[in-house]
């Protein structure tokens, strides 16, 4: 921070007594540069004697840069520096008018701009002998500004040239005018830099036409001083955190460093001192009988003694003493740039910027008066409940295989909307068995080749899988024209089954499959033929996807009763597409085609009996449906070996869905299907070969299947190996694959794949942290539902850190999230609706939120409950709710509710006194490092109330927080110390000048 010297006087004739100063001043060093041969050496016994003489007849002088300079070296060039600066900065008592404007326009060092230094108002010319004349003639005040920086401050803030200064004062002619009592256009000026080693200053002469005018108060001369420093100031905010040379940045970080470890220590330090205590004891009962507002400004002179004895008790705490220096150290810094003088230090009962401690004196007080219990320290519970939800597991990383994509609820879901084949075909409906035709003609006909080739394809009990004789079967059969043959060649090379993967051959099939379907079907229409079109259009093969389109051909297959159609159209209505979304029509369409003993539907109908959709809960149904299905699926696939199928009873088997849970027999369908090209049953080999807990881990295999999923474009797959490469398991450890992977999956919508990306890009050491990507993937995940996704935007939208603050966005997700029984999520609601700082306080709304994530084991929102409970101040108090949920925390290891339930005990206000039991609970927290629950162990046989015997901690942690926001303050604003008047001035200064009222350089901390 710069600190300028600013002189202002009027000139005078000079005392004959004086000429000798001027004298040394014209003759001496001080008009050329000392020699480095002698500038070292000690100041001479004439410089001494001189500068004895001048402290004597100039006693401002010690005031100046170089008698700060000549204290710490009193060297030759250091005594020239000061004598030379004291006489030049006297000279309007030591000199002449006339001759005082030729010395400060020609004097060495002078810069000159043209054949002198003089400078005024922009283009008003300045002729020396003129000027020299119209001052010594000038019948009124003539005054005298010497202002001074140092040089290194100069440098670094550009006034270290003549320009500068011209700039700076013609800015300023109007404030200056203002001060001095003069109308600006009768003001005259003028003004010339001395580029000095030590200290370039500019003289400054001012004075009105109206010999009548011009007054200067020692107010004035304050206002000038603090406006020409701030605006020297404005420009030394724009380069110093920018341009900071080492030692001040190493001494600013150091200092700062000192401070944040002293109220480190003040805030989480024991405070053990009688005096206060026996003051607070005495303080609770005259409090007992005072009326009125008990706060400080209201209360009587000797109660207010009392306080401030307090406060300056807290002040003896070496802790607390070395920090309040500090704090002044780092204010005054700040003041030292407007005042030549800094006040002696206050007491720290009389600073006006920790006045808040001595309410929160009397609230400690009255705390103790009536009884109440207060947990102390517990704000560093936020970053631990932070910090546990950070460590959470994600369902995605581990969850059940119910939940784990794809299950058979979503493959079923997916029979309508993905590929074709999903469930089988309906082998004897509506087939012709017609002989074989030798030229094309469009037909669907399950005819013996077709027969054959599904059997070379799905293999069966006496016949081994044979893909290439499949292929040839399949390729003669399209060749007479059957859309069934086409439709499964198209799927062959979608799966890359016996041939390569290409997608553009697959398209090209099931284009002419369904070209053949609507030849066949305008032909001779027929239920079936209808219901095939209709997959089509809803899974987009050979055609765009149109669900529109595929309902009207399944409601014309409907109108006949065709089951499959039946549960494809239901689908439809469940998923809402292409029609308006009906889960009492899904239900009922469900239900019709499962009384044809269709086992897909039969499962649809089990999941809307058990989640109680379009129709009331009745598990005993859905079980009986389930059980329906999976028999039905074993029926079907005794007779079509189709890996659909196989996929669905593996599904079944391993979660013990409709029948008795199996992983072993799973494991056999799985890789039935999984060779077939199922990629769904590929990633479950893989899911289940890597996991250690279901007895079949098989790393080898586990890769083996999770690669082929993925190559395949499996999602889930791609997200399961990504997570590998992430974490370095099994695998070495590869961010840029698992990111990779994670992508890929994304992309398919895996919700948790896009967690995952939004997690690293936000959190991540092992990539560079990119927030614009990690919003991207937490909303894309938040959108399809994901709970963790939207709890993590919402602490995003609610720290306003990373991204704009918004309120509403982020109780809109937590609350979506909080829906989803997102423990974490509930307790964020809570307390936010508690605290009433975001949004509206709302204790019902608190209550709820913080309740539901207690009961799901939260114990930081069972810690909250029973903090609410415990003090009576938003809810009445209930002692019995306070104890159980603060036991609920304290049995899961939360140091406060274990040491507010020993606190409890230890009273015995509220509870029974229970010695063992407060032991019990204390040291469980002392255990954790609670410092209050080791010094009431300590302490456990005092006759004093445990509320006083900590009194004294209390409050020296209070005033570690009152510190540690004033010291927030530092190299956050220019004016942080600056008292609130002084404040104001500066900022009222700053808008006359044109400067915004928060124009400052950008912050930097250390």
């Amino acid at each position: 921070m710069p600190r300028i010297i600013f002189k202002c006087r009027y000139l005078k004739n000079s005392s004959e007594h004086l000429s000798n100063l001027v004298e040394y001043v014209a003759t001496r060093e001080g008009v050329e540069k000392i020699p480095d041969s002698t500038r070292l050496l000690p100041a001479t016994k004439k410089q001494q004697k001189l500068i004895a003489d001048i402290l004597q007849k100039f006693p401002d002088t010690v005031d100046l840069f170089e008698y700060e300079d000549y204290l710490k070296e009193q060297t030759r060039e250091n005594a020239t520096e000061l004598i030379f600066m004291a006489v030049e900065q006297n000279l309007d008592l030591i000199g002449k008018k006339k001759n005082y404007v030729g010395y400060i326009a020609k004097r060495p060092r002078v810069e000159s701009l043209g054949t002198h230094g003089l400078f005024t108002d922009a283009g008003v010319p300045v002729v020396l002998s003129q000027v020299a004349e119209e001052v010594a003639n000038h019948p009124g005040n003539v005054w005298t500004n010497v202002i001074s920086l140092r040089r290194e401050d100069a440098a670094r803030l550009g006034y270290d040239n003549a320009k500068a200064w011209q700039d700076l004062i013609r800015g300023q002619r109007n404030m200056i005018a203002e001060q001095m009592k003069i109308v600006p256009e009768n003001l005259r000026w003028y003004a010339a830099y001395h580029n000095e080693s030590h200290h370039p200053h500019i003289h400054l002469i001012a004075y009105s036409t109206d010999p009548t005018e011009a007054y200067v108060t020692k107010e004035a001369i304050k206002n000038m001083r603090s406006s020409l420093a701030g605006e020297i100031f404005r420009q030394n905010l724009l380069q110093i955190y920018s341009e900071q040379t080492e030692r001040r940045t190493a001494l600013t970080k150091q200092s700062q460093d000192t401070m944040r470890n002293i109220i480190m220590q003040i805030s989480t330090g024991i405070c053990k001192n009688k005096t206060i205590e026996d003051l607070i004891v005495h303080l609770v009962e005259r409090l007992k009988y005072t009326t009125g507002k008990k706060q400080y400004g209201y209360l009587k002179a000797p109660l207010k003694a009392m306080i401030d004895q307090i406060v300056d008790e807290l002040e003896k705490d070496a802790r607390v003493a070395e920090c309040y220096a500090k704090w002044y150290e780092l204010r005054n810094e700040v003041l030292k740039t407007y005042v030549d003088k800094l006040s002696p230090p206050l007491p720290l009962s009389n600073q006006k910027e920790f006045k808040q401690i001595k309410n929160m004196v009397i609230a400690e007080a009255l705390n103790i008066g009536s009884h109440h219990v207060t947990i102390e320290q517990d704000e560093d519970m936020e970053g631990l409940a932070d910090e546990a939800e950070s460590t959470m597991d994600v369902p995605g990383d581990v969850r059940s295989a119910e939940q784990e994509i794809p299950s058979v609820d979503d493959e079923m879901t997916e029979a309508v909307e993905d590929i074709s084949g999903t469930e089988p075909e309906p082998i004897w409906e509506e087939a012709s068995e017609a002989d074989e035709l030798v030229e094309l003609h469009y037909h669907v006909a399950w005819s013996e080749r077709y027969k054959e080739a599904r059997v070379y394809l799905y293999g069966s009990d006496d016949m081994e899988q044979d893909f290439t004789e499949a292929i040839r079967l399949f390729m003669e059969e399209a060749e007479t024209g059957n859309a069934l043959a086409m439709n499964d060649l198209g799927r062959m090379h979608a799966d890359g089954i016996s041939v390569e993967m290409d997608e553009a051959v697959a398209l090209d099939w099931y284009d002419k499959a369904l070209t053949a379907f609507l030849k066949v079907e305008s032909e001779k229409p027929k239920p079936y033929t209808q219901y095939r079109i209709g997959k089509m259009y809803a899974a987009g093969l050979g055609t765009p996807q149109d669900y529109e389109e595929a309902a009207g051909w399944f409601d014309m297959a409907v109108s006949k009763n065709h089951k499959y159609a039946q549960y494809s159209l239901g689908g439809l209505y469940y998923q809402g597409h292409g029609v308006s979304q009906d889960f009492v029509m899904a239900f009922d369409l469900y239900r019709k085609s499962a009384r044809q003993k269709n086992p897909y539907a039969s499962y649809e109908l089990a999941k809307m009996f058990r989640d109680a959709v379009g129709t009331e809960k009745d598990m005993e149904k859905a079980d009986e449906h389930f059980k329906k299905a999976f028999t039905g699926f074993l029926d079907l696939e005794g007779q079509s070996k189709d890996d659909k199928l196989q996929y669905r009873l593996g599904q079944m088997l391993y979660t013990g869905i409709g029948t008795e849970q199996d992983t072993a027999a799973a494991i056999v369908y799985f890789e039935k299907a999984a060779k077939l090209g199922n990629i769904h049953a590929q990633y479950m080999l893989g899911k289940i070969y890597l996991d250690a807990n279901s007895g079949h881990e098989d790393m080898e295999k586990a890769l083996e299947w999770l690669t082929k999923a993925t190559n395949n474009g499996n999602a889930h797959a791609q997200y399961a190996l990504g997570k590998l490469y992430r974490d370095g398991s099994h695998l070495n450890k590869d961010i840029a694959k698992a990111v990779a992977l994670f992508t890929q999956s994304a992309e398919q919508e895996n919700q948790y794949a896009a967690y995952s990306l939004g997690k690293l890009y936000l959190t991540s050491e092992d990539i560079p942290k990119d927030v614009s990507a990690a919003v991207k993937w937490l909303m894309l995940s938040a959108d399809i539902g994901n709970q963790f996704a939207q709890y993590a935007l919402a602490k995003l939208y609610l720290a306003g850190e990373d991204i704009e603050k918004n309120i509403p966005k982020a109780m809109e997700l937590l609350t979506k999230s909080a829906l989803q029984n997102n423990q974490f999520a509930e307790y964020k609601l809570g307390r936010l609706y508690l605290s009433g700082e975001d949004v509206p306080k709302d204790i019902a709304a608190a209550i709820k939120w913080l309740t539901a994530s207690a009961e799901q084991g939260n114990q930081y929102a069972a810690y909250q409950l029973g903090k609410l409970y415990l003090s009576g101040e938003d809810v009445p108090k209930d002692i019995v709710a306070a104890v159980k949920w603060l036991t609920a925390s304290a049995e899961q290891g939360n140091q406060y509710a274990q040491y507010a339930l020993g606190k409890l005990y230890l009273m015995g206000h509220d509870l029974p006194r229970d010695r063992d039991a407060a032991l019990k609970w204390l040291i469980a927290s002392s255990a954790q490092g609670n410092i209050y629950a080791k010094f009431l162990i300590d302490h456990i046989d005092s006759f004093r109330d445990p509320a006083v015997l900590l009194v004294a901690t209390r409050l020296m942690h209070h005033l570690g927080n009152i510190f540690r926001d004033e010291h927030n303050r530092v190299g956050s604003s220019p004016y942080m110390q600056v008292d609130r008047k002084l404040r104001k001035k500066l900022m009222q200064k700053k808008s006359a000048q044109g400067h915004a009222y928060d124009d400052h350089a950008p912050q930097q901390s250390y």
